[in-house]
């Protein structure tokens, strides 16, 4: 039997066996490691250490898939009918719409496709490894479970491994848990059940980094069934989340679809009923269903989004996928990483006790501007005895450097360490002149199985010990009585209720030919110099950011890596929850059914200690619980709930480039603010779809009603199809496309979210478009009866009607510029695309009407100035009917409020 699998009824938790178990069960040796021939039979066996090739994309269903949408197969149907018809112009602008919508939609599904490849640069290319007793180098790919791998600063871990011997191992592992600090492993088992692998301290997982230190380790998992592995066929399995708006969008066309059908059936049959041909009413009808259908919409669609990208690049957040645009305008819930997106990612000293006061630290990040404070006033180093020890033992108890380069104050090294330095900065002590003064001549590193690090240093003829770690460790280790450890760990647990991660700091003299520092000098003895708390402070602009996003009805949610104590004290400085809110650990999720899950996801606001398959599933109880879901994310960890999320947001700065590949939008600095400026421009690009979609439509409702009304009155019908499609071109050619260019209006984010079911045309745009469409039918019939009343012939009467319904959408533009304002309070030229088009358009329309040579084509005549009068006269009525549609609403949601 396989001694990988020997004994397992589920997943192997390999960080509950000793070193010794785990060798057993993969029958293998730590010294010899596997031969040569077992390495052959289990490569065989278990295949590879790859993360597999993807399946190819198929060019052919992505291009077929350009073609499904209901909209699409609609301006197929038409563009083949103006075809027969001999209306080339428009059987050519119909294709035209058509193929541009086909081709920015292959690349960008194309693009969405290749997510999961970006995995594959994680897969390390050489191992060391010992077979047969000898230590070699070795292709990564040809690692097996068993395999005894050596680690070395500087290098990668080529598969999962369950760590057997370290020396002072620190492995990055923010690719996979989001952590910016790296993680201190050993060997020693641990109990507890279902851990994170964040919290597998002595496990090593494929793809992360060694940062420092040396270590022997047991593979456990290669390829598919490494922690990578998984996350990458997660990815792989998830697909692509449809984004509202292609749901709107398909809903919104089988709707017209239907529509078209039915209204160009009712208008033949009416035709043949009151006598017409058949040839001229299907003509007629097919002429009134290609002025009916929004040909235009598709196009201007693409090119709102397209504006909305270009907007939103100029507040740091880069569109991958078009759709994107407008899913962050309908979003419902956002999802945040803490730690550089919701936190500026530089660890800061914020208060200190130096075993008598507290005192405050202010200044933030690594620039070393601030000052110590004490009851409000300011104190230093010099002169100040135990703060100077304090801060000293913080500074030269250290392994770490701080430098500016290029106007940005970095840390080379530990991120931890280099608050210390800034913070003993800060007090007033120079690194130069400490380190001089007090020169380091020993030294124990970091390690978790410690929990401290010492050094040693000679001064004024004497020799010192600092010590630095977690303050239970350390305070073990100082002769201290009951009392003042008591007091001291109350004060440590008020800096960890406030979210700081605090540090205990010791000293203690010891004989001057003390030379090699072992830990029992280190271990006892020792004086209490006292405690340092550091947090990664909030960005400034995010704490408005996200009180904004309360004034916009969304809500934030925060998901971290951090313990619960500090996520729920961090979140609560930035506004996201009370004090008192309740926090998620994965542990506690990993305990719960979905209907337990369902249960409170609609009231938890922090997650804390979450694996990846926590972050994917609770984007999937979000979205199932009818939420439009935004989720950031940086590590390889957070891919599948990026692409799994309506929206998926990475890091710019410190993102994976898997995470990237998955994401929808790109943040190049990094910063939650940007997100909440790109949900302004989602808004305001819905609202200008909607603007389009409201002046569109009403022209061919119009068309339709105007030549039953006329038929039924036993009059000729107003238009000849080559009117009809006239109308349709000149009043919708360029201003459908302008409104793609409509700024924002003002209180865009002070509206509740949409409602996630809501199409893209609201109640009161269906409302309004019955009114306008009616309204446009009873003017070109008035017009158009009222010239053959006075005597007009049937060409004059036609062609007044035709310049009636183009005036008419003339005006409508402008009544579309806003649902709820009146177009006097708008700038006339705040969107000179729009004025500019109306001047273009208005033009056209005098050619039309005024050059001999389209006569012919579109069967026109000149106008007089009479006609001029009462065509204005009547189409300005819907300015009119509009603006006291918009007054009464208004004050009405006045008197609701």
């Amino acid at each position: 039997m396989d001694p990988i699998i020997r004994g397992e009824g589920k997943k192997m938790q390999w960080y509950q066996l000793t070193p010794g178990d785990c060798l057993d069960r993969l029958g293998s040796s730590a010294e010899t490691g596997l031969t040569d021939d077992e390495a052959r039979q289990r490569l065989a066996r278990h295949g590879p250490n790859k993360l597999g090739d993807e399946e190819k994309i198929s060019i052919l269903s992505l291009a077929v898939h350009q073609f499904m949408s209901p909209l699409i197969a609609i301006l197929l149907v038409a563009a083949i009918v103006t075809y027969l018809l001999g209306e080339w112009t428009d059987t050519g602008v119909i294709l035209l719409v058509v193929f541009l919508n086909a081709v920015i939609g292959f690349f960008q599904e194309y693009k969405a496709e290749e997510s999961v490849r970006a995995l594959k640069g994680f897969v390390v290319s050489k191992a060391r490894v010992v077979r047969g007793g000898r230590e070699r180098e070795i292709p990564g790919a040809g690692l097996v479970p068993g395999d005894i791998v050596l680690l070395a600063s500087g290098g990668r871990v080529p598969a999962d491994l369950r760590i057997i011997h370290a020396i002072e191992l620190r492995v990055d592992e923010s690719m996979l848990t989001g952590e910016s600090l790296p993680a201190e492993k050993g060997a020693m088992p641990i109990a507890e059940e279902s851990l994170i692998p964040g919290d597998q301290a002595n496990m090593a997982f494929m793809g992360t980094a060694v940062v420092n230190g040396r270590a022997r380790g047991v593979v456990v998992a290669t390829g598919a069934a490494t922690t990578l592995g998984e996350i990458a066929g997660e990815v792989r399995e998830i697909g692509i989340t449809k984004a509202p708006i292609q749901e709107k969008m398909e809903r919104f066309a089988r709707a017209i679809g239907i529509l078209v059908l039915v209204a160009s059936g009712v208008l033949f049959g009416i035709g043949i009923l009151l006598g017409g041909t058949a040839k001229d009413m299907f003509m007629t009808a097919v002429a009134a269903a290609v002025a009916t259908i929004p040909e235009g919409l598709p196009i201007v669609v693409t090119i709102a989004l397209a504006v909305g990208v270009g907007r939103m690049a100029r507040h740091n957040a880069i569109i991958r996928k078009l759709q994107a645009v407008e899913t962050l305008g309908s979003t419902t819930i956002i999802c945040s990483d803490k730690t550089g997106t919701l936190t500026k990612n530089e660890m800061t000293v914020t208060l200190l006790y130096d075993g008598r006061h507290t005192c405050e630290v202010t200044g933030g990040g690594y620039e070393p501007i601030g000052e110590i404070l004490r009851d409000g006033l300011p104190v230093a180093a010099a002169g100040e005895e135990q703060l100077a020890r304090l801060l000293r033992i913080g500074l030269l108890c250290n392994e770490s450097d701080v430098y500016e380069e290029d106007g940005e104050w970095r840390v080379d090294g530990d991120p931890t360490e280099g608050a210390l330095i800034v913070a003993a900065l800060k007090g007033g002590l120079s690194p130069e002149a400490e380190e001089e003064a007090w020169p380091q001549t020993a030294i124990i590193p970091f390690e978790s199985e410690r929990g401290y690090m010492a050094t040693i240093h000679d001064h004024g003829g004497k020799r010192f010990i600092f010590v630095k770690g977690a303050p239970e460790r350390v305070l073990d280790m100082c002769t201290i009585d009951s009392a003042e450890r008591e007091a001291t760990l109350r004060i440590a647990g008020d800096f960890a209720a406030q979210g700081l991660r605090v540090l205990a700091h010791a000293w203690k003299e010891i004989p001057p030919e003390t030379g090699k520092l072992i830990h029992d000098d280190a271990e006892t003895g020792l004086c209490l110099a006292g405690l340092q708390g550091m947090i990664d402070p909030p960005r400034p602009e995010v704490v408005e950011a996200i009180r904004g996003c309360r004034r916009a009805g969304i809500r934030v949610v925060m998901i971290t890596g951090d313990h619960g104590v500090t996520a729920r004290a961090i979140a609560a400085d930035l506004g996201i929850v009370r004090d008192d809110a309740p926090v998620l650990t994965g542990r506690e999720l990993e305990g719960m059914s979905d209907e337990e899950f369902s249960d409170c996801v609609r009231e938890v606001s922090v997650y804390a200690r979450v694996a990846p398959e926590h972050k994917l599933r609770i984007t999937r109880q979000m979205a199932a619980s009818g939420e439009i879901v935004a989720m950031t994310g940086d590590g390889v960890n957070d891919a599948p709930a990026l692409k799994a999320a309506h929206i998926g947001i990475a890091m710019g700065k410190g993102g994976t480039d898997v995470a990237k590949e998955a994401s929808d939008m790109v943040l190049t600095d990094d910063n939650f603010a940007s997100i909440f400026e790109a949900v302004r421009e989602g808004r305001v690009v819905f609202d200008n779809l909607r603007k389009v979609t409201f002046f569109l439509i009403p022209t061919g409702v119009a068309a339709i009603l105007s030549i039953i009304a006329t038929m039924i009155m036993g009059m000729p019908i107003p238009y000849v199809p080559a009117q009809l499609l006239w109308i349709n071109l000149v009043t919708n050619g360029l201003q459908d496309v302008a409104m793609a260019f409509e700024p924002g209006e003002k209180g865009v984010l002070d509206r509740p979210p949409r409602h996630p079911k809501e199409g893209l045309m609201s109640r009161l745009l269906i409302e309004r478009t019955v009114l306008v469409g009616g309204l446009i039918a009873v003017g070109v019939v008035y017009t158009f009866t009222d010239a053959l009343r006075n005597g007009a012939t049937l060409e004059n009467a036609r062609t007044v009607a035709v310049t009636t319904m183009v005036f008419f959408q003339f005006f409508q533009a402008w009544n579309s510029r806003s649902e709820t304002n009146s177009i006097f309070s708008l700038n006339l030229l705040s969107n000179p695309f729009l004025f500019v088009a109306l001047i273009a358009a208005f033009f056209a329309q005098l050619a039309v009407l005024y050059v001999p040579a389209l006569h012919v084509v579109f069967r026109t005549v000149p106008l007089t100035a009479a006609e001029w009068g009462t065509i204005l006269a009547v189409s300005a009525l819907v300015v009119v009917v509009v603006e006291l549609d918009k007054w009464l609403r208004r004050r009405g949601q006045q008197e609701d409020d």
